[in-house]
């Protein structure tokens, strides 16, 4: 009842990225076909699903069987020959009845997605909105393995396909297939799980373009998950993570940098593997991370007493004591970015917010009045930084010193 309990909790915090609409037939194996110049009114369309039915041949599956599936709206005018790939978050199973849980979810099929999806923030098709990569080709890879696209494995038993390493190479490979190949630049990008997904992923990425002078990039948003200490004394998400390695068969696609000097769990946290990441890659996280607070630093098992009950769900309720426990886990993010913002490719943006992903939201990513750091806001500081225009290394200071959050709790 409990991974039930906290799977609910996180397919309604993931939830923010989506809007349902709809329920029309899914496209097989073919991109939207309605490219060309785009007038204002068909800004923000919602963008149509497409099973990736080829794939199932190479093993390619969702934890139920059913094909990988993705959304591509194609670019245009000087955007055609860019890309944008989303891999898209929804947390992860660490057990068998997790993950039978998560079949039967969209998180675990393809039958049961969003036919259509709004696309928004830096998926945007609006100059407005987003106005570096608006007419980019921009392209969300649906999530539905359950280790951030990185296990391998099979559960006769229960029928449960752990395949997410498979599902990223077959997309992928697809994408380039239908053009990727040729692109001038391309971003690999993802919020929350996805975020996780792309910090693994990023240099296989970019080894798909080796030798073709494509500028490669990445973008990991909410996906600095802490190896932290929880509010009992325990390691609530360490003790997950062992369980998602052990039931995905996730270590043997592990970064080999991290995995030659740590155990497999380790190198599921990000800590000990963005500092041997060689493609560049810009970092935006809030330092009071919602989710983390949630389900890593309190949660219910950890908390019995409901103490933090308050806290988690309104942050004016934390008391002053709590308030010096989030303090320094943010301490903590800070230092865990200490090397990496060393890089000159590298970018940054950890700003004092109470939130869960703003790359992917309007709000928060390029509209009047979306989160800043020194008057830049996160839109404009990630295409700064793709560009060349600037270098990024922003970091907040504490809370509550921003008035221009958009707190979630």
């Amino acid at each position: 009842m409990g991974e039930m309990i906290g799977m609910i909790k996180l397919f309604l915090v993931e939830l923010f990225i989506l809007v349902v609409v709809g329920s029309t037939r899914a496209i097989s194996d073919g991109h939207n076909s309605g490219g060309g110049r785009r007038l204002a009114a068909a800004h923000n369309l919602p963008v149509p699903l497409t099973l990736l039915t080829s794939a199932v041949d190479k093993g390619a599956v969702c934890i139920d069987g059913s094909p990988p599936a993705y959304h591509l709206d194609p670019g245009f005018d000087a955007g055609k020959n860019r890309w944008i790939v989303n891999l898209e978050g929804g947390g992860w199973c660490d057990n068998v009845r997790g993950c039978l849980y998560r079949k039967a979810s969209r998180l675990g099929s393809s039958n049961l997605m969003d036919k259509h999806m709004y696309f928004a923030g830096i998926m945007s098709s609006s100059p407005v909105d987003n106005p570096d990569f608006y007419n980019w080709n921009r392209v969300m890879i649906r999530y539905c393995d359950g280790a951030s696209f990185a296990g391998e494995g099979y559960d006769s038993g229960n029928g449960l396909y752990f395949r997410g390493q498979r599902i990223f190479s077959a997309a992928i490979q697809y994408f380039l297939s239908i053009g990727m190949a040729s692109a001038d630049q391309v971003l690999l990008t993802g919020t929350s799980a996805g975020a996780l997904a792309v910090m693994l992923h990023c240099d296989q990425f970019s080894g798909f373009f080796a030798g073709q002078g494509t500028t490669v990039k990445c973008l990991a948003d909410a996906g600095l998950f802490l190896d932290a200490v929880d509010v009992s004394g325990g390691r609530t998400l360490r003790s997950y993570y062992e369980g998602v390695i052990a039931t995905h068969g996730v270590a043997q696609n592990l970064p080999k940098s991290c995995t030659d000097r740590l155990d497999a769990t380790s190198c599921f946290f990000p800590q000990n593997i963005i500092d041997s990441i060689n493609t560049p890659i810009f970092l935006l996280n809030a330092a009071y991370d919602t989710w983390q607070i949630r389900e890593s630093l309190a949660p219910d098992r950890a908390d019995p007493s409901g103490t933090w009950r308050a806290c988690k769900s309104n942050r004016s309720a934390c008391d002053a004591s709590q308030i010096i426990f989030l303090q320094a886990f943010r301490g903590q993010m800070v230092a865990t970015v200490e090397g990496f913002s060393g890089s000159k490719t590298n970018g940054l943006f950890i700003n004092s917010c109470f939130i869960h992903g703003q790359s992917e939201n309007r709000a928060t990513w390029n509209a009047d009045g979306s989160p800043a750091i020194q008057n830049k806001d996160i839109g404009r500081s990630v295409g700064d930084w793709y560009f060349g225009r600037a270098q990024v290394k922003a970091i907040d200071c504490p809370y509550p010193c921003d008035n221009t959050c958009h707190h979630d709790i």
